[in-house]
């Protein structure tokens, strides 16, 4: 398969889990901006931490830069072992903390008002990932080190599902 064949079915799974995101924001409209419990956000926060995920990523594509953490070198081979390659294989991200720059402490007002954030910020994950793609399709981020454009729109894809399964009414499996 090419690579363009690979990233353009990898991003159809992104639409579609921001698909879910969306449809589980509009069923959250009487809880939007309430949260579960402390510690934990609301509907709306949880539609703005992963807007900005979706934008950060595209600014990892591109090469510009990103509010993900910068690791030295050395660890990055580590981070991309233990986290990005186990989050790729199973599936499913482990229970952990974000950087500030990702932890929002308000969201879009609305459940609309989130739908358009996300489309916008997918839109530009995606063309950011498709330019990626034509150009070799290697991405260099400060987190993972080198990882294909098609791993890390995977694993973005898986982050957006973790985040659909923390909406109220959710199954969580």
């Amino acid at each position: 398969m090419s690579s363009t064949a690979d990233i353009n079915e990898v991003l159809i799974g992104n639409r579609t889990a921001v698909n879910e995101l969306i449809a589980a924001a509009d069923r959250s409209a009487t809880t939007w901006m309430t949260a579960p419990a402390p510690g934990k956000w609301s509907p709306s926060q949880i539609v703005e931490h992963v807007a900005r995920s979706l934008e950060e990523g595209a600014n990892v594509v591109s090469g510009a830069p990103s509010k993900f953490p910068a690791l030295p070198f050395f660890i990055r081979p580590l981070v991309r072992r233990f986290l990005f390659n186990r989050v790729l294989r199973t599936n499913a991200f482990p229970k952990a903390k974000t950087n500030k720059a990702m932890n929002p402490a308000s969201g879009p007002a609305t459940p609309a008002v989130g739908r358009i954030r996300l489309e916008e910020a997918l839109a530009t994950f995606d063309r950011q990932c498709r330019a990626c793609a034509a150009g070799g399709g290697s991405i260099s981020s400060t987190t993972f080190g080198t990882v294909s454009a098609q791993d890390y729109a995977r694993f973005i894809e898986l982050h957006t599902r973790h985040h659909c399964r923390q909406m109220p009414g959710q199954p969580r499996a």
